[in-house]
């Protein structure tokens, strides 16, 4: 696997394997922060072609046959960026045990602002475009994010986040990124408790969707707990939220 490095541009060819996909996303993610792409953006964008590279090393190509994927990246000069995730298999359905795998295309279009696909006899390519500023996220809000709302505890095989005070929209990107990071990209499972949320909770809500987003993309369910009767199971079924994680009681 070797870089293909340009004014603005990278790029990468690697085997269609499961094992690649790390070093590809750590590549990127430099070649991102070199560019001077704010860390919430590279973290939203990293999501979604995380998604598009896996799709295409699992479903591409049939388990005996080689397969290769590019990526190619090119930072615009209007402070856009543009991906592209290509591969040359036939894009095989995946079986019914491999549903979640369907949220992958919901969580590319949350994370960036469009995403483009071309399936064809020749492979599939996938575009995602993040535009140069993202208001509705969080990042170019000029308001300071509050006190770190969030505590992460790492148990055996899993992580444990508490949420205390408020969470205001505002503070939905840092939330997110703080609980994905801890849960390395929603391989580890996460048990949220909610029993100190404030009132203010939308950058919570929106944190949550996102963090069960990629949870259920690697196969795991996020656990939160919050009393029966406050504001933060309200806040949560009022968005839907509910019906992406696993909303449970205190016991």
């Amino acid at each position: 696997m070797t870089d293909q490095l340009a004014d603005h541009h990278w790029g990468v060819e690697f085997p269609a394997q499961p094992g690649q996909l790390a070093a590809v996303r750590a590549r990127l993610d430099a070649w991102l922060a070199a560019e001077g792409l704010p860390e919430d953006d590279r973290y939203d964008l990293l999501l979604a072609v995380n998604e598009a590279a896996s799709n295409a090393v699992e479903h591409a190509y049939r388990p005996d046959e080689g397969g290769v994927v590019h990526i190619d990246a090119d930072a615009r000069p209007d402070g856009s960026v543009r991906v592209v995730v290509a591969d040359h298999g036939g894009w095989r359905v995946p079986p019914p045990t491999l549903t979640a795998r369907g949220r992958g295309l919901l969580l590319m279009r949350e994370n960036v602002d469009e995403v483009l696909v071309d399936r064809g006899a020749g492979g599939t390519t996938v575009t995602l475009l993040l535009a140069p500023r993202h208001p509705h996220r969080g990042t170019f809000l000029a308001a300071p994010p509050p006190p770190d709302p969030v505590d992460v505890t790492a148990r055996d095989g899993w992580v444990e986040v508490h949420v205390r005070g408020d969470v205001p929209a505002h503070a939905a990107p840092a939330v997110r990124r703080r609980i994905l990071t801890a849960a390395r990209g929603g391989t580890v499972p996460v048990v949220v408790d909610l029993r100190s949320l404030g009132e203010r909770n939308e950058g919570l809500v929106r944190s949550l969707r996102a963090v069960a987003e990629a949870a259920a993309a690697a196969g795991n369910r996020v656990v939160v707990r919050a009393p029966e009767d406050g504001h933060a199971r309200r806040a949560l079924v009022a968005a839907g939220v509910d019906q992406v994680v696993d909303l449970v009681p205190h016991v």
